[in-house]
């Protein structure tokens, strides 16, 4: 299966992407209206999973296809039907395959709602939130031709549907960046992208990364926040979580942060000539570990 799916990410055509995009933001919709999704909790941004299931958590990707295909190989993720992949957001951009990369994952949401998680990075972010480069637009002209724009026009409307959160009961807080400085509840999580004091938080979610620093400071990126260990311990207390797993930093597969809390994962060697990628599996096994012990069971692609 995995084969045919890389095959038809490589030869689709504009009426087959742009239906698949239409298709999975339906979905992403009934989910939402529904507030389940098989037997995670829904609600707005933000899921609940259950513990019990086998979940393969992949980070940002970027236009890596072969290293995207390299990890639905290794993880047997199309073989293993109880587990749930989570993609953690930043898709396209920077590699040359953003389509391709695009039309596996939405493949992969279509055939299997119930076991895929598509969560926003800050490369899906709002249009309030321009950033460089953005050469998905391009890709789409170049391979689709004249309609290349309104299929990003639809892609646009994909990102508002993803979720920004997901929460392993009692175990781990899912984000694309980081914590919020200031948010006071699961709400503001779910709800992060619903009020103009809430936008702020999403712009955290999406950009923010941790630091060895106490507290926030202004973040070298243009927006979001670093934050330090502080602001950790106190939003995975209100998460009732023992640690962050997070993407959007460039490292070598993977990193920690603030003492064995924060787990940074990247699963993208192309753009950036890295060595390695990292994807991670987590089930009932290690659903207590920290980030370190984390650390120590990541899969390297």
């Amino acid at each position: 299966m995995l084969k045919e799916i890389t095959e038809k990410a490589s030869s689709i055509i504009d009426a087959e992407f742009s239906t698949l995009v239409r298709n999975v933001s339906s979905m992403q919709m009934q989910e939402k209206s529904a507030g389940i999704m098989g037997d995670s909790i829904v609600r707005e941004g933000l899921v609940r999973i259950k513990q019990g299931r086998n979940l393969i958590l992949v980070g940002d990707l970027h236009g890596d296809l072969d290293t995207l295909t390299a990890i639905l190989k290794k993880s047997r993720f199309l073989d293993d039907l109880s587990s749930m992949m989570i993609f953690l957001g930043d898709y396209g951009d920077r590699g040359r395959q953003s389509v391709e990369v695009y039309s596996v994952i939405l493949y992969l949401k279509a055939k299997f709602p119930d076991r895929v998680i598509l969560m926003r990075g800050n490369h899906e972010g709002p249009e309030s939130m321009p950033f460089y480069p953005h050469d998905l637009p391009d890709q789409l002209l170049i391979k689709f031709g004249s309609v290349g724009g309104l299929i990003y026009s639809q892609l646009r409307s994909l990102f508002d549907l993803m979720y920004h959160g997901v929460i392993l009961e009692n175990s781990y807080l899912i984000l694309h960046g980081g914590v919020p400085v200031n948010f006071k509840s699961v709400d503001d999580l779910a709800n992060a992208n619903k009020t103009d004091e809430q936008t702020a938080f999403l712009e955290e979610i999406l950009w923010n990364d941790p630091r060895e620093i106490e507290g926030s400071q202004p973040n070298a990126r243009g927006y979001g926040k670093y934050f330090g260990k502080d602001v950790t311990e106190r939003a995975l207390k209100i998460a009732n979580a023992r640690a962050l797993i997070r993407a959007h930093e460039v490292c070598n597969g993977f990193k920690v942060n603030h003492e064995g809390l924060v787990l940074t994962l990247f699963s993208c060697k192309t753009p950036y000539g890295n060595k390695d990628a990292a994807y991670l599996t987590i089930n009932r096994n290690n659903c207590n570990f920290n980030a370190e012990e984390l650390s120590r069971i990541v899969e390297l692609i």
